[in-house]
């Protein structure tokens, strides 16, 4: 057991509740905050060096042994996770030092953002079905907050449709969880993948695995994504940003967990859906970013192709396909924090998201567009660029898998997404500037650190991706063989 798991849980909410106590000091609140999230980067990478050495680190709440306790489980792929998460979550709080305004600081912004990322914290952590529940819940009940935090008339008609969306699919998630455990009478994930394996995925369980890919797919935003482009365009641009970069990531998450832990002896049905779910969601996605002359329209239409594209490599089976997905999660969640901030500070400039009566901004904040534009070639997946290298293994996958016309529509939607972010740069960075500076409502002092920062880890994590691989290989590695979760549960294995 290592206590050192709890941690990344821990420290934000801990620290969350505490700030509760001190809604007035904001410099306090910041400098916590802050803290939080450098010292749980600081224990992921502590947790992901023991698991290189070590293998996967669990912890048994109470004393409990698993699977009737408690128990928290970290192994490479979510490790890694919560080391991106931590960079983001610090570079969106940074952002919103500047821009989120006082009046939503004192109530209680910071304590909420950082139980947002306990909750997400937490669903990678736990080792159990129904805290995945709660972990979600956790998230969910702070992400309905921050969403209609300072109440404008935008927020509160977006927050009702994303509110009733994921009630709905919250309940859903528990009518699958009693299914499940009405068949196996265990929830503890690595039991359940001992169980099914012994039973065999007849066709109730996998009935019940094709209802819990739709339930993580609303909150993944795959394919019933009609909720999610007005919902992640109404709030403050660094809530906003952080929905888009970990929201979506968490149903994603979840879904791979299921699907290569519990739900993985009849891919040639579930892994097929996934599939087709995740072809249907990258043409979708890629229609409307394309038809949009909207900032904010065009980047929520890219977070869909996004998850379409993840999925796409888990619906491989492949080795392949599993690290390019990985390496793709982990650069999604930079670049997709990276263009709603830049998206976000454009906005703030010129006080509309709408293409045309927006020109020429390059020659006012060369720095800031010049950066959008490694932002559009990471997320098109030009090479060297962090990108390029998930896209590239994803599509490998595919083809391994015999799914060509899986490969083929994901190569087709990074076309797609070349031309809308293209759209964007064309229009709002080139061409006659029609907003002097005198004219701005804004300015880029106090947040253009944060830009830097995400900017600078896209291009580093694709250049320097041979430093960060053999990471991915191991995670990929354990999702293909689901004995490496199992032994680190319970010090057994799944025998044939």
């Amino acid at each position: 057991m290592n206590n050192l798991v709890l941690m990344p849980l821990l420290i934000p909410l801990a620290v969350g509740m505490i700030l509760i106590l001190f809604r007035k000091n904001i410099t306090l609140q910041r400098i916590l905050t802050s803290a939080a999230f450098i010292a749980t980067g600081i224990v992921s990478i502590f947790l992901i060096k023991q698991i290189k050495s070590q293998g996967a680190q669990t912890l048994e709440l109470g004393g409990w042994e698993a699977p009737y306790g408690i128990i928290l489980v970290v192994d490479m792929f979510s490790a890694l996770l919560l080391l991106t998460t931590s960079f983001i979550a610090l570079c969106c709080v940074l952002y919103a030092f500047r821009t989120i305004g006082r009046e939503r600081e004192l109530f209680y912004f910071y304590p909420l953002f950082l139980f947002l990322i306990s909750g997400v914290n937490s669903s990678f952590l736990t080792g159990d079905l129904f805290n995945l529940y709660v972990s979600f819940e956790l998230m969910l009940i702070s992400s309905y907050v921050l969403i209609t935090l300072g109440s404008t008339k935008i927020q509160l008609r977006e927050s009702i449709k994303y509110v009733l969306v994921n009630v709905v699919s919250s309940f859903f998630f528990l009518v699958a969880i009693a299914y499940l455990y009405s068949i196996t009478g265990t929830l503890n994930l690595a039991h359940l993948s001992i169980r099914v394996a012994e039973v065999g995925q007849n066709g109730l369980l996998t009935t019940v695995a094709l209802l819990f890919l739709i339930v993580f797919g609303i909150k993944a935003g795959l394919f019933l994504f009609q909720w999610l482009p007005g919902s992640y365009s109404a709030p403050p641009t660094a809530i906003a940003a952080i929905f888009a970069a970990l929201l979506t990531k968490v149903g994603i998450y979840a879904i791979f967990r299921m699907f290569t832990l519990v739900f993985y002896h009849k891919p040639e049905i579930t892994h097929l859906f996934i599939g087709i779910l995740a072809a249907l969601t990258m043409i979708l996605g890629a229609i409307g970013a394309v038809a949009f002359w909207d900032i904010k329209k065009i980047l929520t239409y890219n977070v869909i192709i996004g998850a379409g594209l993840m999925l796409a490599g888990l619906a491989s089976f492949t080795f392949n396909g599993y690290l390019g997905s990985i390496f793709y999660m982990m650069h999604d969640m930079i670049i997709k924090a990276l263009l709603f901030l830049i998206g976000g500070t454009i906005i703030y400039l010129t006080g509309t998201s709408k293409l045309s009566e927006i020109s020429g901004l390059i020659r006012n904040h060369p720095y800031l567009g010049w950066m959008f534009f490694v932002a559009v070639l990471s997320l098109s997946g030009i090479p060297p660029l962090s990108g390029f290298l998930g896209k590239t293994f994803i599509t490998k996958g595919t083809f391994e898998a015999e799914y060509f016309w899986l490969g083929v529509i994901g190569i087709l939607s990074s076309l797609m997404v070349l031309y809308s972010v293209m759209k964007i740069f064309m229009n709002v960075f080139w061409g006659e500037t029609t907003i002097s500076t005198d004219m701005e409502r804004g300015t880029t002092k106090g947040v253009m650190l944060s830009i830097v920062l995400l900017t600078a880890a896209t291009i580093i994590l694709g250049l320097g991706a041979e430093g960060v691989i053999e990471y991915i290989q191991i995670a990929a590695q354990d999702l293909l063989d689901p004995n490496a979760y199992i032994h680190a549960v319970f010090g057994t294995e799944i025998t044939p």
